[in-house]
């Protein structure tokens, strides 16, 4: 395959294996990179004795989503899809991705249906995304997006390396739509897919709710600091008054937010904000 699948995961041996299970039963078998985020389980062990085909890279500490952008690196297909130890791909999927990256050049990340527990319900954003208002281009394969999970999408890996990939400042959370607006800022496309599908069943292994949404209203403000107009900056300053604790991880961030600042071109500011 010309598809190569990369994991970033932390202290859920159980999980990553039943996802490296559905993964090897996938016919052709795509490579697989593990990407294990200094875990203290038996995350290694279980890889390296179950899964021999499996790479692992095994980090010493914990770098958050980053640790995708070392798998990424690592690979040697052109193609790049991404799982979280608790998704995975579909059959037919990754096949279907690599003809439509073949056949659509300007594609540079291509977000699938998301289908969610054993009863498959469709995720939520998947709604958002058949409905995008930013419609369908001639030469994409589906509605123009500028936004994805992670769990469940395909890049072109030389769109990814040419946008710089997670930024290692979010950390966690709200990664996927600073990387949205860095590959629309290069010339890139994304596009949802509806006919390719990953699964996905949430780890029961998993932060409170309320804390990943400190984490991606602290992480929503840095992203809008680092790419938007100084008037969206300010207002999304003001909304962090609200949550105090977003507010001062949002505060001891911002230097290094400030020193990424690079505004988004005309016409991606123009998209986001007919997505708004």
């Amino acid at each position: 395959m010309r598809t190569t699948v990369v994991i970033a995961t932390r202290d859920r041996a159980d999980d990553l294996a039943r996802t490296l299970t559905h993964l090897r039963a996938l016919r052709p078998a795509p490579p697989v990179i593990v990407v294990d985020n200094g875990s203290a389980d038996d995350t290694a062990s279980r890889v390296r004795d179950g899964f021999p085909g499996v790479r692992l890279i095994r980090l010493p500490e914990n770098v958050g989503m980053a640790a995708r952008n070392l798998g990424v690196e690592a690979a040697d297909t052109p193609y790049i899809a991404f799982n979280d130890d608790d998704s995975w791909w579909a059959q037919g999927a990754l096949p279907q991705g690599e003809v439509l990256f073949d056949a659509y050049p300007r594609l540079g990340l291509l977000a699938a249906t998301t289908l969610v527990g054993p009863q498959e319900r469709r995720d939520p954003v998947c709604a958002l995304m058949a409905d995008s208002p930013l419609g369908t281009a001639p030469d994409l394969p589906g509605p123009r997006v500028l936004g994805f999970l992670a769990c469940s999408a395909v890049v072109r890996r030389s769109a990814f390396l040419d946008a710089g990939g997670f930024h290692p400042l979010l950390y966690f959370g709200a990664e996927e739509r600073l990387l949205a607006y860095d590959l629309a800022a290069r010339g890139w496309e994304l596009c949802y897919v509806d006919r390719v599908r990953a699964h996905h069943h949430p780890s029961a292994n998993r932060p409170s709710a309320s804390w990943r949404r400190r984490i991606e209203r602290r992480n929503n403000a840095l992203i809008t600091w680092m790419r938007r107009p100084l008037g969206d900056c300010l207002r999304a300053s003001g909304g962090l008054l609200r949550d105090p604790l977003a507010a001062a991880g949002a505060l001891r961030r911002l230097p290094s937010a400030l020193s990424s600042r690079r505004p988004l071109p005309r016409d991606v500011e123009r998209r986001i904000r007919e997505l708004a």
